[in-house]
């Protein structure tokens, strides 16, 4: 399973614009088989084939390593699995996340994969909502996916107090950003008819926000 996998990132990493060293792919794989083995206990993502896993959750995920300059925290909205921070953490290490996780049960997976892939030092879970949680340090906070995404945004985009949001979903995502007035773009994920990331820029404090 886990070599299909690599054969999957490696067969479709060019058309994202990714090109995943070895080693890597390593710690991709074995994120591969941890997710696997708890998907029965969590529902962590719906079945799927190896390649989908590769294509909709691992190299979508890594879109977010262009918006995150050396160095970078950012903070992520219900990860569940562990998407998109734990592929963008495992690729490189220069990164620090902050996952907040609601569920219990799928925190303490959160922190166990990642003791088990070695990022553990780079990664802080946090059990609460999001509307209860601290954001820290992170510059940007990503979300792929929430409950009720589109009613929670304002709450979302109030809590982030000024910083780059990252966000995946689809064109109805995309109207309720354009609702709240704030500037946007959108980039449509390759090999996807509607799915996209997109990038609401920091709203500056000093402009009444």
């Amino acid at each position: 399973m886990s070599a299909d996998l690599v054969s999957a990132i490696k067969s479709n990493q060019a058309a994202f614009g990714l090109e995943i060293a070895e080693d890597r792919l390593a710690g991709l794989a074995e994120f591969y088989r941890i997710v696997l083995e708890y998907n029965d206990l969590l529902h962590l993502v719906a079945p799927c084939s190896a390649e989908e896993f590769a294509v909709r959750h691992v190299l979508e995920s890594l879109t977010l390593l262009e918006h995150l300059p050396a160095g970078a925290q950012f903070a992520d909205i219900g990860p569940g699995a562990g998407f998109p921070s734990i592929p963008c953490l495992v690729v490189r290490d220069d990164l620090r996340a902050t996952l907040i996780e609601s569920k219990e049960k799928k925190a303490k997976y959160l922190a166990e994969a990642a003791a088990r892939l070695g990022i553990e030092r780079r990664v802080t879970v946090v059990n609460k909502q999001f509307e209860e949680a601290e954001f820290g340090d992170a510059t940007v906070v990503t979300c792929r996916a929430l409950d009720k995404f589109q009613e929670k945004l304002p709450k979302m985009l109030k809590r982030s107090k000024g910083r780059k949001l990252l966000l995946f979903g689809g064109p109805k995502l995309r109207d309720a950003i354009a609702a709240t007035g704030r500037e946007f773009t959108g980039k449509l994920m390759p090999m996807s008819e509607q799915r996209y990331l997109f990038v609401i820029a920091e709203k500056k404090i000093s402009s009444g926000g």
